[in-house]
Order: C-alpha cells, then sequence, then structure tokens
C-alpha cells in the first residue's frame, strides 16, 4: 500500500506542476487553486507512505515520478522540445529511480 501512495503522490506532483505553468503566475484562479489542492495532497500521500518507507527511497521515486511526468507534459502537452540530450536525462533520471528502489 506504501507504494501506491507514493505512486499517486507522484501523479499529484505532475498535477500541480502543470497547474502552476498553467496559471500564469498565479494569475488564473482555477489552475491556482487545483495546484493548492494536488500540492496539499501530494504531501499528504508522501507523508502517509512515508511512515512505512525509507526517507531517501520515497523521496527519490518522488521526486523522479514529479520530474519524469512533468518533463512528459511538457513534451507532449505543451510542445516543448525533446533533444536527445533531454531524453538522455530523462532516462537517467529513471535508472537511478530503479537503481534506488533495486538497493533497498
Amino acid at each position: 500500500m506504501p507504494w501506491i501512495l507514493l505512486a499517486l503522490a507522484g501523479l499529484l506532483e505532475v498535477v500541480w506542476a502543470f497547474a502552476m505553468k498553467q496559471s500564469d503566475g498565479f494569475t488564473q484562479v482555477v489552475p491556482t487553486t487545483i495546484m493548492a489542492i494536488a500540492m496539499a495532497g501530494s504531501f499528504a500521500l508522501l507523508a502517509i507512505a512515508m511512515r512505512n518507507l525509507p526517507l531517501g527511497t520515497a523521496y527519490m521515486i518522488w521526486t523522479g515520478i514529479g520530474a519524469i511526468g512533468a518533463f512528459l507534459v511538457g513534451v507532449l502537452i505543451l510542445g516543448e522540445t525533446l533533444t536527445p540530450m533531454r531524453a538522455a536525462a530523462a532516462c537517467l533520471i529513471v535508472s537511478g529511480m530503479v537503481m534506488m528502489k533495486a538497493a533497498e
């Protein structure tokens, strides 16, 4: 169960990052509200998952899901550039997450 909560926390991190981008510097009410709710949910789920998971592993997986998710949203939805170097960097983040979990 802690791993499921951690995954959901990571997905909510992607939601709040995207909503923050859409908020246009907190000038748009709906995206700003979505961001705040998703952020609170993400932190709450992370805190609950950390009851049973090591700090380093939980935090790295949470930030990794958020980083890779935000990267994919940027490329697939916002039309950001996908270069070989950016793709390689994303692969390194994923490999770090896999190694951290394997080392647990």
